[in-house]
């Protein structure tokens, strides 16, 4: 098969949260054939290279890779007639209307992006959008005209528009508009021709939100089914990263991602979860159950190996807390619960290895260290001092610690504190290292743990300390769980569970897709059996039919979705 690999500022470059997992998946299918097609990657609107500055090596089942500048990079000196701004000012107003529509709300309060009165509206805008961007050769300076704005507010002041967007100012305007902009950038790209997009047998999402665009419109101009993969949800991250905006830009970015991920749920093929925590987020909003598929993120084993299969190398009176040092891990809440265990083993340590990540890290690791320094006096005296200090600051990567694995090593339990969490991959190489693991009852650790650790409470000091002090008290009962935790690891968050997943789901999206492509001869006109079913193989199965070849050989025809919802000749 080939498959269009959608991400968004990661794979095939270094930075991104996907990056690692997009390897290991185009690596571990070499039966495959993929295309790369990267958001906001660089700077460049497209290279074709396989390794270039800042990307990782490619394999050579990665044939193609397709950049896009991120949001401000550059201008598509794109201008449109007065015909094709009128046609921009209907489709964006219908699409600003249904998000400042006052949509149901949950009894909480909360907006209901899966209620289906206006999703209809939500799409019909959308893709009128996209059809007008492939007439006129892209949008990206309609986007960020005084147009937008004017229709953004037209929306907010109509009569029946929810009481949040009415309250919107012109701040307000300008930032949602600026967001949107970024976000449907996609729409003027030329990804979605027989030369690109048009000719995968599948677009595989690497998460949601702008990354889906993308496979959104391949699916509508040319029928290619989509897989969508989250392991973080998008429209979660959103709430969390608009948190400080004012009122009006919350409730408007709020409606326009939760319409956006409810048509992406209801095009895609299948929906792959990275665990129930998101499962339950892609319910709510409103993708079919039937549809779901769950697949852990894969962790490469062969790192712990030694230290698993060896636990007596533990040190019997450590705790061990691993991860990037951010408020959202709550290392305050640790350090007043090892305070507590100081108090019911004085020789007990804890080991805090992570790196800070960004600006808010640094300033949270200092204010740690300042209160460990309050907590802890004996600290300030440093690592020479007798019998070493009872909490220690490591950074991943140093001198001090060159591996994740050597961390576990020497400490007896593992200790995640988190106040919010996704998928906790730290907690699953802790298992992969045979040790019994104390954690918070956040995201998805209850179902990563699955009854081989001891699961607290969040935010709460004294139940952490007691479950800690549970097991340095008792080696066997830490060697009976640290062992299950290893074989549940083993069994369910390896590499090779991850793409064995993959490969089935692919398989199973083709064999329910029936033939889009046909070959046409040099008068246009269909070549009946043309193309068999092993051109989709990799290699020179077909002669000049093969999918190496159809790049720059044949012309193929794509046949239009059948499902997807139609513009309509009058309101275009």
């Amino acid at each position: 098969m080939r498959i269009g690999l959608l991400t968004e500022g990661g794979c095939p470059y270094v930075g991104g949260d996907a990056v690692l997992w997009c390897d290991r998946l185009v690596r571990g299918l070499a039966q495959h054939e993929f295309d790369i097609y990267a958001l906001g990657a660089g700077e460049r609107p497209e290279n074709e290279g396989r390794v270039h500055e800042g990307r990782v090596p490619l394999p050579p089942q990665a044939g193609r890779v397709r950049t896009a500048p991120p949001w401000g990079a550059g201008d598509d000196g794109v201008s449109h007639g007065r015909r094709a701004r009128r046609r921009f000012a209907e489709w964006y107003g219908e699409l600003a209307a249904v998000l400042c529509a006052d949509a149901p709300r949950e009894p909480s309060g909360a907006f209901q992006p899966s209620a289906p009165a206006q999703a209809d509206r939500f799409a019909s805008a959308l893709y009128g959008l996209a059809e007008l961007a492939r007439e006129e050769g892209g949008l990206v300076r309609a986007l960020r005209s005084e147009h937008a704005v004017r229709a953004l507010e037209r929306a907010c002041r109509a009569p029946g528009a929810a009481r949040l967007a009415r309250q919107a100012r012109v701040a307000d305007l300008l930032t949602v508009a600026a967001h949107l902009g970024r976000v449907l950038r996609p729409l003027s790209l030329d990804w979605y021709g027989p030369d690109g997009l048009g000719a995968v047998d599948l677009c595989h999402a690497a998460s949601g939100g702008a990354a889906a665009v993308p496979g959104l419109l391949a699916r509508y101009f040319s029928g290619v089914p989509l897989l969508v993969t989250e392991y973080g949800v998008r429209l979660r991250a959103h709430y969390l990263a608009t948190a400080e905006s004012s009122p009006a830009v919350r409730s408007l970015l709020a409606a326009f991602h939760g319409r956006l991920a409810a048509e992406t749920y209801r095009q895609a093929a299948l929906v792959t979860p990275g665990n129930a925590h998101v499962r339950r987020w892609q319910e709510r909003c409103g993708a079919d159950r039937a549809r779901l598929r769950t697949v852990y993120p894969g962790m490469d084993a062969a790192p712990f190996a030694e230290v698993g299969e060896a636990p007596e190398r533990a040190d019997p009176g450590t705790l061990v807390w691993t991860g990037p040092v951010e408020p959202a891990k709550d290392l305050v809440t640790l350090l007043h619960a090892f305070a507590e265990v100081r108090a019911h083993e004085p020789q007990a340590r804890l080991r805090i290895i992570g790196t800070p990540a960004g600006p808010e890290g640094e300033t949270y690791l200092r204010r740690c260290r300042e209160l460990a320094e309050l907590l802890f006096p004996e600290a300030a005296r440093g690592p020479h001092a007798p019998g070493g200090p009872p909490v220690s600051f490591e950074r991943t990567g140093g001198p001090e610690i060159p591996a994740s694995a050597d961390a576990y090593a020497r400490g007896a339990v593992a200790v995640l504190s988190s106040a919010v969490e996704g998928f906790p991959s730290g907690l699953v190489e802790a298992m992969l290292c045979g040790r019994a693991t104390v954690s918070t009852d956040v995201g998805a650790v209850r179902e990563v743990i699955g009854g081989t650790g001891l699961v607290v409470p969040p935010d709460d000091p004294r139940a952490l300390a007691e479950a800690c002090v549970a097991l340095l008290r008792d080696p066997r009962r830490r060697a009976r769980l640290g062992a299950a935790a290893r074989a549940r690891a083993l069994e369910l968050f390896t590499v090779e569970q991850n793409i064995a997943a993959f490969h089935g789901i692919y398989l199973e999206i083709a064999s329910r897709v029936p033939v889009r492509r046909v070959l046409l001869d040099d008068t246009g006109r269909p070549l009946p059996f043309a193309a068999p079913a092993e051109a989709h193989l990799p290699g020179h199965w077909s002669g000049t039919t093969s999918s190496a070849a159809a790049r720059g050989g044949p012309r193929w025809a794509a046949r239009p979705p059948a499902t997807v919802p139609a513009v309509t000749e009058g309101a275009r």
